[in-house]
């Protein structure tokens, strides 16, 4: 019997989380960026995370043809950031303080953890683009992570 899409989806809502901003620059030099919860570390030595994006996404196409990006994990007091990133319309940007990293990519300051990375590969992953990315340099701060589980934003029980 196939899986039904409903079936799948709640499966998957029952894996918590963290919650990412990911940044780049389109090729026009636009900063773009996203909220995305599909991310993971991938290897060690090199230092490599992995990203998925769904292709349908509004920074889809500047991930094809970008050379760095940026990941910003969360931290707990920070889902409004997280709600700004994952809006539909508007400047995601709007009133958030950045500066430049590699590849001039946007960084967004105060965050739990920021990764600046150069994109090594791209692979089709169904109706996702599956980016591998060379973490270049990162910065960490104390404090604890913003959780995504269950279709809602959640924190850590002291």
């Amino acid at each position: 019997m196939p899986l039904d899409t409903a079936t799948f989806r709640a499966s998957l809502s029952r894996f918590a989380s963290g919650v990412t901003v990911l940044t780049t620059r389109s090729g026009q030099g636009h900063d773009v960026g996203m909220t995305a919860t599909a991310f993971s570390s991938l290897s060690l030595d090199p230092p490599l995370v992995l990203v998925c994006v769904d292709r349908a996404a509004s920074m889809a196409p500047s991930l094809e043809g970008a050379t760095h990006l940026a990941v910003h994990v969360l931290a707990a007091g920070q889902e409004a950031l997280a709600r700004q990133f994952a809006l539909t319309h508007g400047d995601r940007f709007a009133g958030v303080a950045i500066s430049r990293g590699s590849g001039e990519v946007p960084l967004i300051p105060g965050v739990l953890a920021r990764l600046e990375c150069r994109i090594a590969e791209r692979h089709p992953g169904g109706d996702h683009l599956i980016i591998v990315a060379e973490v270049l340099a990162a910065e960490v701060r104390d404090g604890d992570p913003l959780l995504y589980f269950r279709g809602r934003y959640s924190r850590l029980l002291p």
